[in-house]
């Protein structure tokens, strides 16, 4: 017998060891019992990025363990997804896994500062910042972040610029994904 839709707190019990096992932590489970079907929606994030093929995968187990709680309607739509660009980052693993990526901060001072995130360690993250002509390292304590958000690019990063973040140099970051 159905008797509805589980909890965030269900769903994230019920899945979160597959997930894991996988890689990937759950974030968050928005459940929208307004749509017809109704919608859940699990959010997750790991130290190597989401792909389509990963996504397929976590949701088949997904569905699969989701099928088999007697107390749930058969009828959902389930989905699988990444944070997406316009989360914003506040703990040092959003950070760490932002490696290479642009970034901009509005700090605790009321300044703003756009760079490239580098190394994350001890509560501080390395920004690789333009200074002139010149891109030098800069860091931050996350404390004095108020509000962080990758930006979205539509161009390469500068060789120098990318190997001051993640210490790849050109050739190298053709091949290796960058922010792993």
């Amino acid at each position: 017998m159905t008797t509805g839709l589980p909890s965030q707190t269900q769903v994230i019990e019920l899945l979160g060891g597959e997930f894991a096992r996988a890689g990937y932590e759950i974030e968050d489970v928005v459940i929208d019992a307004r749509t017809r079907p109704p919608r859940i929606t699990v959010i997750a994030d790991g130290d190597t990025a989401l792909d389509l093929d990963t996504i397929a995968t976590l949701s088949r187990s997904a569905s699969a363990l989701l099928d088999d709680v007697d107390d749930i309607d058969d009828r959902y739509v389930l989905e699988v997804s990444s944070p997406g660009i316009d989360r914003p980052l506040t703990t040092d693993k959003h950070f760490r896994r932002a490696r290479g990526r642009k970034v901009e901060l509005a700090l605790g001072n009321g300044s703003q500062l756009t760079g490239r995130v580098g190394e994350t360690r001890d509560g501080t993250i390395s920004l690789v910042v333009r200074h002139g002509r010149e891109w030098t390292l800069r860091e931050i304590p996350l404390v004095d972040i108020a509000r962080a958000v990758v930006q979205v690019e539509f161009s390469p990063p500068s060789e120098a610029e990318l190997e001051l973040a993640t210490g790849v140099t050109g050739d190298r970051a053709d091949r290796t994904e960058v922010g792993t």
